[in-house]
Order: structure tokens, then sequence, then C-alpha cells
């Protein structure tokens, strides 16, 4: 961790800042909106940006980036960019072109973390770091069995600096958090607030986190908002966490999360509210020998 507590370092001895920006919207949402609120985003004080080429919105998050660089808000290495290989590109030989499809969006030199969803690509992932196409390399929604996988892949070159994964008080994954920790790999949350209820992506049904008593008086006794809590409570027990928000007021706010800090009594009534609810099931996959939730952790 830096000194004021905003990075923390990669087993790679890259440094990801705790406090990402999620830019993935519903369909509804003009791109447009992804250039100003990326812009704004990083004006209020982000330096991560999490995107994907499955959000359709590399090309404005890419020019937001390069304006804010072009004005003198930021240098390129200021800004820790994340982005995703999605599902159809697991074969060998098309993770480097969706890559360097994803850099001509953005028009960016490199990405500085590339993250896969399924134990599949790893070597190809591990020369796009070679060629110098990304600084690290990482994975999403892998269980500790699949990650245990690849820790014990002979000839493994590169580690995943992190395993980014659907997390927040209601499913506060501390069991797959213990592992990833003894094995050096950076937690990083996604889904933190609750989800911001999409349909088709979301299970409706379930309560919504940040109207939680537990959370609310918390909230209220330290005057912050439920969100700014439950920020504050992955940041606190070392996971780096993305907010979402495509609202400038509530994006504005979120940045204060390094303004406060829960006492001890707080962090265990919080890790008290786990009920293993998940909001992003993927049930799309369900069927997939490589299907991650069927296990514990």
């Amino acid at each position: 961790m830096d000194p004021k507590g905003q990075r923390v370092k990669l087993n790679d001895g890259h440094f990801i800042p705790v406090l990402g920006f999620g830019t993935a919207e519903s369909k509804e949402v003009l791109k447009s909106e992804a250039l100003e609120v990326t812009k704004f985003a990083i004006e209020v004080g982000f330096r991560h940006v999490d995107s994907a080429h499955l959000y359709q919105n590399e090309e404005q998050v890419g020019q937001a980036i390069r304006s804010k660089i072009a004005d003198g808000t930021v240098k390129r290495e200021d800004i820790f960019y994340t982005s995703k290989l999605w599902c159809t590109f697991l074969r060998p030989e098309l993770v480097r072109p969706a890559l360097e499809k994803s850099l001509k969006n953005l028009q960016l030199d490199y990405v500085d973390l590339y993250i896969i969803h399924f134990p599949l690509a790893m070597k190809a992932l591990e020369k796009c770091k070679d060629a110098g196409l990304t600084k690290s390399i990482g994975v999403s929604n892998f269980n500790h069995k699949q990650l245990e996988k690849i820790l014990n892949k002979p000839g493994l070159k590169y580690k995943p600096v992190c395993n980014q994964v659907e997390c927040h008080p209601y499913l506060n994954q501390s069991k797959l958090l213990d592992f990833c920790k003894s094995h050096d790999i950076v937690l990083v949350a996604y889904g933190a607030l609750g989800s911001q209820r999409i349909k088709g992506w979301v299970n409706l049904n379930h309560p919504v986190l940040l109207e939680d008593p537990v959370l609310c008086a918390i909230a209220k006794k330290h005057k912050q908002t439920p969100a700014l809590v439950v920020l504050r409570y992955q940041i606190q027990r070392g996971v780096v966490v993305l907010a979402k928000s495509y609202n400038k007021k509530r994006i504005k706010e979120n940045i204060k999360v390094f303004d406060f800090e829960l006492s001890l009594d707080d962090m265990k009534a919080i890790d008290g509210l786990n009920r293993n609810i998940r909001y992003y099931e993927f049930l799309i996959g369900v069927s997939h020998p490589e299907y991650p939730f069927s296990e514990e952790y």
C-alpha cells in the first residue's frame, strides 16, 4: 500500500489504485455519456478506469482518457486502465487481435491490466504482456479451484495479478479473499454497491443492498452515504473496489471514500451481513463445465 493508502502493489511490481471507476452501463445509456462521465471521473480524482470490449464504449472511454492527458490533467502513466477479453475470443490465436482491437478503439499504446473470464487462454495472455500490449494480466470470476489450476500450471510465466469478482456485504467472498491474499493475488470487487439492477443481467428479486438498515445506521453515524460505507469496507479489508455510476453527483461523492475510516466494530457488523447473495448469476453459462459459481468459493 502506498502512503496515502490509495494504491496497492501487484505481484508483478505494478501498482493498482484501490478505487476504480466502472464504465459498464445498460444499453439505454448513450455512448456519448461514457465520454462525459469518464472525463468527469478523472477530473474529480479517479485514476483507475475499468472497461471491456463487451461494454462497447472503449472508443469513448479512450477519448476521455486522451482528452484529459491532452489538457494536462493527467499523464498516461497516472491512469490505470483495465480491459477484458470476452468469451468469444478465447482461442489462443484470437487473444492478441482482440486486445489490439481494444487498443485501436482506445487509441492507446497499452492497457495496464487485461483480464480473462475463463481459465483457457493464459499462454496467449502471457504473450500479450511480453509484447508490451498490457502491463499486467489477471482473471475474473474464478473460484479457488480454477485459480489453483492456473497457479499449478507447469511453465506458468506470470501469475494473474488479480481476480475480479462480484463482492459486497451480502457476498463478502471472505474465503476467496483469504485464498487470493495467500497467493499474492489482489481481489477486485465489481457489483460492490449491490448492482444497478440492470434487467436481464441481475436477479431483481434480491433485496437492495444500500437500503440495508445496518449499513444505513453506520452511514448515519459517520455522516456518509451507505454507498461510501460499502466502498470503504472493501478498501479496509484489502480489496480493490470498482464504483460504477453515471451520475456526476455520486461520482464526486465516491472519491470521498478516503476521507473517513470505519471502526473494527463497524467492520464486524458489515461482515455479519454476508448471506451469499449473488446479483450477477450469469445463468447463461450454468451448464458449462467451467461455470465458476458451483463451488462454495
